[in-house]
């Protein structure tokens, strides 16, 4: 056991724990049984203590099979840096999971005592079946929460966009999942719903491709036009937190000379995109005031011959 703290590894203290817990207890009463075999004891007796035996190797084997897989879902939990609702939903799992051992066990063992249980365990089986098919949307929410639970597609706290509806992860539950929209109103989805649509995780994004236009008065010179990508290019290159892409003058408009802007801003968070997109404009704005630069807005210039006065 000392041995066994002194490593990183987990799996050799819950070996050693397991041992301490299951296999001496065991190896007691297997002692005890193998005594017990020695003595000349009447045949009921002798059938008493075999299955009373079975009992106790069949009660330990349940207990090591829950002990590895409640294991291994610790592992996996650490993997996925203890996020809660996972955790909560892997310790429902579980109970599931001991409940269905236990079954199988007492099943097995009343199995072995002589009992009939297959046509209980056929009856069983056809009112599964009706059951399946009376809650095949229940069953297909219930597969779809374990799909969002192991692949991550989100988690409590991303933004997402489904569709036309939009908003934060507030609640994954078996069958429906809640967001609470921009507006404050909580959407609930069926979680089927969710994993069968086409599904935008702003949280996930690593960075985010902004692009935008603005127009310059076409009494702007040529000169000026060349030095406008450079200004451009230099507001966004001293930003640490943005990417900056490209600047070209785009096209002659109705009104104005367009240029069109694409930068990249590191993560996905909308309000340091806002609060980078905002600087950038105020950076833009004292730039052309400094070169007398004019932004462009809708106007009409009217031409009149002379001899109409």
């Amino acid at each position: 056991k000392v041995f066994a703290h002194k490593t990183e590894s987990t799996l050799d203290d819950f070996i050693v724990t397991l041992l301490e817990k299951v296999g001496l207890p065991l190896s007691y009463v297997l002692m005890f049984y193998l005594a017990l075999k020695s003595l000349v004891l009447p045949g009921a007796t002798t059938r008493v203590l075999n299955y009373a035996i079975l009992g106790v190797i069949v009660f330990f084997v349940v207990k090591v099979l829950v002990a590895f897989i409640g294991y291994g879902f610790m592992v996996y939990l650490r993997k996925q840096k203890d996020d809660p609702l996972l955790e909560k939903s892997l310790q429902s799992i579980m109970a599931v999971i001991r409940i269905a051992l236990w079954a199988g066990a007492v099943i097995f063992f009343l199995d072995n005592l002589g009992f009939k249980i297959s046509a209980v365990i056929a009856g069983l089986g056809i009112g599964g079946v009706a059951v399946a098919l009376a809650a095949q949307t229940i069953l297909k929410d219930l597969f779809s929460y374990f799909c969002i639970l192991f692949d991550h597609p989100f988690k409590v706290g991303d933004f997402v966009i489904v569709g036309d509806f939009m908003g934060t992860i507030e609640h994954v539950g078996i069958k429906t999942t809640r967001i609470r929209s921009l507006g404050g109103e909580m959407l609930v989805f069926s979680n089927s719903d969710l994993t069968d649509s086409r599904l935008r995780n702003y949280k996930l994004m690593e960075r985010r491709r902004v692009v935008f236009k603005f127009g310059v008065v076409y009494q702007t010179s040529l000169s000026q036009l060349r030095e406008i990508p450079k200004i451009i290019k230099n507001i966004i290159t001293g930003n640490k937190e943005a990417v900056f892409d490209r600047a070209h003058f785009f096209s002659y408009g109705d009104f104005s000379l367009i240029f069109e802007v694409v930068y990249y801003v590191i993560g996905g968070d909308y309000n340091k995109y806002m609060d980078i997109q905002q600087e950038i404009n105020f950076s833009i704005k004292e730039e052309f005031e400094k070169r007398g630069i004019k932004f462009a807005y809708p106007t009409q210039t009217i031409y009149l011959p002379k001899d109409t006065f």
